[in-house]
């Protein structure tokens, strides 16, 4: 059937509209993600919540969807715009098309659009509110103020997996699966809490350090747990990712700003400033850290964006803390980076153990 896109700058976009069972209409914001591969993963990341994704590579879903690429029980895009989908699949482990799990999920998935011409409206005006709907013509609801997204994705109870020396208690923001495998594939005991966890209740578990996820939405939206953040990372050795990194410097005193479209993609070049070393990428993100703001704080810059010169992690000047604004775990993108696990757990959580518990 037709379907079309609705841009909060007026604009439409005709297309073919997969049917559901329930959602004749969706709304959320709009965003552009550039990898050729991994839609199994963008489409499970909680990071993605209520997000209407385009993706740039014209042909998407050749290779269906597995039983292991999850990034999280469901997927958590508001919609999908392609401009060519296919039903057949090739991949050996494969067990649904890309159509027949939107549709087991309600998901609308728009195709045979020019993809092309929506994310140059993107990347010239920036992200938007968006409407998948079979009407020609729908209004745009604006986006609610001081959403908080998070409370939909984290976790509702504690999880402990794995049995190594370290242990790692994980704050889920709506964290990835991937992050909590690299960490057990260090030989980590993890402890997955709620985001709304209290100092107090992570202190009784005795972890080795904590790790900061990634998750949706504006790091401000979270204003209220800042001082709860604060207190952890001044207390235990910390890693934080993504919307965990961004946390960390609004808690410390630095600021946050919005991207005119974000990085969204494996292949966002970052240099390492410590080993001068630069490194390739996976990343998803709206808001990056404002590098003016760190001056008034014991924070500094340690990753830098390489094309747009941005803040891509942290480190303090004497907490043992490293925050990255890209994804070390990858899924999808490449893995090279991963070593900053490895860094997290020799440099700051077997160090410091005796330190917090003596």
């Amino acid at each position: 059937m037709k379907g079309y896109l609705h841009l909060e700058n007026g604009e439409s976009f005709e297309g073919t509209l997969s049917p559901t069972a329930e959602k004749a209409v969706t709304n959320g914001e709009i965003v552009f993600y550039t990898g050729m591969t991994g839609y199994q993963e963008v489409l499970t990341d909680p990071s993605y919540k209520n997000q209407i994704i385009v993706f740039t590579y014209p042909l998407i879903g050749n290779y269906g969807i597995n039983e292991f690429d999850f990034e999280s029980k469901e997927p958590h895009v508001a919609g999908v715009i392609v401009y060519e989908t296919k039903d057949a699949y090739s991949h050996y482990n494969a067990k649904y098309s890309l159509k027949q799990y939107l549709e087991k999920w309600n998901i609308p998935m728009l195709s045979h659009v020019d993809t092309r011409a929506i994310v140059k409206r993107i990347r010239t005006e920036g992200t938007m509110q968006a409407v998948i709907s079979e009407s020609p013509s729908s209004d745009v609801p604006a986006m609610s103020a001081n959403a908080n997204p998070v409370g939909e994705v984290s976790s509702k109870e504690w999880q402990t997996f794995g049995s190594g020396d370290n242990h790692i208690v994980l704050i889920d923001f709506g964290y990835k699966k991937s992050i909590l495998q690299s960490l057990l594939s260090k030989g980590c005991k993890v402890t997955v809490v709620p985001y709304t966890t209290s100092f107090e209740k992570v202190k009784q578990l005795q972890p080795n350090g904590i790790v900061l996820s990634n998750g949706p939405g504006d790091p401000k939206a979270l204003a209220e747990h800042l001082p709860t953040i604060k207190q952890m990372i001044e207390y235990f050795p910390t890693l934080a990712i993504c919307l965990g990194h961004q946390l960390v410097a609004l808690s410390l005193g630095g600021d946050t700003k919005k991207l005119k479209f974000g990085h969204r993609g494996a292949n966002q070049p970052v240099t390492d400033l410590l080993n001068e070393k630069v490194y390739i990428t996976s990343q998803n993100h709206s808001y990056v850290v404002d590098e003016d703001s760190l001056r008034q704080t014991e924070l500094k810059a340690r990753f830098i964006n390489c094309n747009d010169k941005s803040v891509e992690g942290l480190t303090h000047s004497t907490l043992p803390i490293l925050t990255v604004q890209f994804h070390p775990e990858a899924h999808p993108g490449p893995s090279e980076s991963s070593w900053v696990f490895d860094e997290f757990i020799a440099n700051n959580c077997t160090v410091r153990r005796e330190e917090i518990y003596a």
